[in-house]
């Protein structure tokens, strides 16, 4: 007879044992894939997307590590040997504008304080902040191996960053350029095409006057940085002018425009005739590289308007449109003013409106690095999932542009090269020493610039296993990245990217990607609107499993989840289910334990386990094919409406019997059940699972995390 738990005689209180069973993993080492058992020897490897290391998990984290754990949870337990790589980002702007705030707050301002003085205040805030999102981490049961934990600004990490900077360099890949970039007026610092979103707003049309032409502009204030008027070659109504000089009144005084042709100008858009004014829009700063035009700058780097404007410097870009289409109506220059709904570019973290600068900037040439990309993804060398996110893939790396990867803020990776201010020229440090002449007659100064953040993280597969060096490298490729859709265009193809350039291999073998954690009305999760909702504090009430197994469930790859708490809370309660039917099989299965050879059963007991054959099955594919919302869903039904509802109900009578037989064979069965879920609800709810496991009657038992998948009876 074996004895009964008395643990079980008490309800499951998840915060009375998670910790503890986290310390038993932790201390087992079997995070760390060299001390696994022997028949773990085919390596499984998921590097984690680092998170931020400025603050908690939020949802969508919490997402990552349950989808992750349970990926890492059931390979291992397949015998593979299985490398969860954890991580830390120093996620330099964001970083940056987090400790901005507390500064505001505090009455400060990151622009009146030395760079090293600014630099160690956020290192010692973000290393701080680093220990609780670590522990948020733990608190979710992630089965990471934290001896290999690796953060952005290693020594380590942050040599390899800058040495890729070098190859570029080397390679011709990597050029100082005088482009329009994305500028954020209030941070003060250029942001890459990812980093800024795209806002609908209501703006007006204004259809100025300019000489033979009327011009249709919502930015009637960059009217003294015009170069040109543009027209669609082929458009008749005006053929004739191209080639042109035409004289154009402003209320500054007037203006020699050259009119060009270009393919680019759309014929139905306003009048079909726009002004050019290459330094403050995108679109005009290549038709200004195609026509040879001059770039006038009318606007600084804080949004206001500069000496080359009269009357209007100094001016913010609203106020001083206001003021100029005042005067422009005075001289009745203003035909017509439409209401004008568009799609205008905002900084992504403070929603200013992105203010298109010319300004020297070191670029990737991603033509040749994106093909190599798409060449790898079309041989099949990666696949994507949910699959239809390979096209989004395909058309970013066809239709790349030139990556602006420097950043005007201190928190960082420096960028290590010399520029002269002079002509903007860049080297690195190796090829001259500060303070030397440039051929312009300048001096060459260290770059103060710091890499964009997607630049070190795009190395990150290679960098979380020790490139180029380590041992850890036979984990590379690795099995599985996992991370969020919106990274699509924005992580996926720098790590592909780098992958192929440094290792000459795809960094990950398949894409998972995971839709966007909503809250319960299916709206974006924001401080501001006051509906975040926290995976610590959802833990707190209701336990590590149920928020694991609650995100999971019903959420197919790439589609948005509503996270509603009494979904959460409901899982809890299954939790408590697997508890209680537990408590009854092991209080009435005293005389059977895991060792008990199988008896003989009834035909209704083979007919139990030829379900629970078709269930190990079917969950099994489910696992191995990353249908992991229909493995648990299986899981719930199975457990609840059939094993805890139908065979232990059947199964009563017999176990108050007075057929030995009959009961022996009922209690070897519902035994078997019980471990056998058990087993495949590990990866999902790893805690309760463990606690129960320690229960159960067995010799030499380890522990679960590393016992062998079931297999078909």
């Amino acid at each position: 007879m074996t004895a009964f738990p008395e643990k079980l005689n008490k309800p499951y209180e998840p915060a009375n044992t998670e910790a503890r069973i986290y310390k038993l993993w932790e201390e087992s080492g079997f995070f760390n894939p060299d001390n696994l058992p022997a028949r773990h020897q085919e390596p499984f490897t998921i590097v984690m997307p680092p998170p931020n290391a400025n603050g908690r998990l939020h949802a969508g984290h919490g997402l990552t590590i349950a989808l992750e754990d349970i990926m890492t949870r059931y390979q291992r337990m397949q015998g593979k040997k299985a490398l969860w790589v954890p991580g830390a980002d120093h996620a330099g702007f964001e970083t940056q504008v987090v400790y901005e705030k507390k500064l505001e707050k505090e009455g400060h301002s990151r622009f009146k304080m030395d760079r090293k003085e600014l630099y160690d205040e956020i290192m010692a805030f973000t290393l701080e902040s680093k220990k609780h999102m670590e522990a948020d981490v733990k608190a979710l049961g992630a089965s990471c191996d934290w001896s290999r934990e690796k953060f952005t600004l290693d020594p380590s990490v942050v040599s390899e960053v800058q040495e890729t900077f070098r190859k570029l360099y080397r390679d011709n890949l990597v050029y100082r350029g005088y482009r329009t970039v994305n500028w954020c007026t209030k941070h003060q610092t250029s942001l890459s095409d990812v980093e800024t979103e795209t806002v609908e707003k209501n703006d007006k049309l204004y259809y100025i006057k300019y000489g033979p032409f009327t011009v249709a502009t919502v930015r009637p204030e960059t009217i003294f940085g015009d170069v040109a008027i543009a027209v669609n070659p082929n458009d008749a109504r005006y053929k004739e002018f191209i080639g042109q000089t035409v004289e154009v009144q402003h209320p500054e005084g007037k203006l020699s425009l050259v009119v060009i042709g270009d393919e680019e100008v759309d014929p139905e858009f306003g009048t079909g005739a726009l002004k050019i004014t290459p330094a403050h829009d995108h679109n005009d700063f290549r038709m200004s590289e195609t026509h040879k035009l001059s770039r006038v700058e009318v606007i600084d780097q804080f949004g206001k308007l500069n000496d080359k404007t009269g009357k209007y410097a100094g001016m913010k870009v609203a106020e001083a449109r206001i003021k100029v289409v005042e005067d422009l109506q005075t001289l009745e220059l203003i035909e017509k003013i439409e209401d004008y709904a568009h799609a205008v570019p905002t900084c992504y973290k403070c929603d200013t409106t992105i203010e298109p600068r010319v300004m020297p900037q070191w670029f990737v040439k991603m033509a040749p690095l994106a093909k190599l990309a798409s060449d790898a993804v079309r041989d099949g060398k990666i696949k994507f999932i949910p699959d239809n996110f390979e096209k989004i893939f395909l058309y970013w790396m066809d239709n790349t542009m030139d990556w602006n990867i420097s950043r005007q803020i201190v928190w960082g990776i420096q960028i290590p090269a010399l520029v002269c201010r002079s002509c903007n020229v860049g080297v690195l440090y190796e090829e001259t020493i500060e303070g030397s002449e440039c051929n312009c007659g300048g001096t060459f100064v260290c770059d103060t610039d710091t890499f964009d953040t997607w630049f070190s993280s795009g190395q990150w597969p290679l960098l979380a296993l020790g490139y180029p060096k380590s041992q850890d490298l036979s984990f590379y490729p690795t099995d599985v990245m996992e991370t969020g859709r919106d990274l699509i265009f924005k992580w996926i193809p720098r790590m592909v990217i780098f992958g192929l350039y440094l290792k000459g291999e795809v960094p990950f073998r398949t894409v998972y990607l995971h839709g966007m954690v909503n809250d319960k009305h299916g709206k974006k999760m924001s401080k501001s609107k006051g509906n975040v909702v926290a995976p610590n504090e959802l833990t707190g009430k209701y336990g590590a499993d149920a928020l694991r197994i609650g995100l999971v469930i019903g959420n197919t790859p790439g589609n948005d989840i509503a996270l509603a708490e009494d979904k959460i809370k409901g899982y809890k309660h299954f939790c408590n289910k697997i508890w209680n039917a537990s408590r009854f099989v092991l209080t009435n299965t005293t005389g059977t334990t895991l060792d008990t050879p199988r008896p003989a059963l009834t035909p209704r007991d083979e007919e139990i386990l030829t379900e629970l054959n078709t269930a190990i099955i079917s969950i099994t594919a489910h696992y191995e094919n990353f249908r992991f919302h229909l493995a648990g869903e299986e899981l719930y039904h199975y457990f609840w409406n059939t094993f805890a509802d139908i065979i232990i109900e059947e199964m009563k009578p017999r176990l108050l019997g007075d057929d030995e037989v009959s009961k022996k064979a009922g209690e070897w069965v519902l035994l078997t059940i019980l471990v056998v879920n058990i087993k495949m609800l590990h990866p999902f709810i790893p805690f309760i699972t463990e606690e129960l496991w320690e229960m159960l009657p067995k010799e030499n038992k380890q522990l679960l995390i590393i016992e062998p998948w079931p297999k078909p009876f």
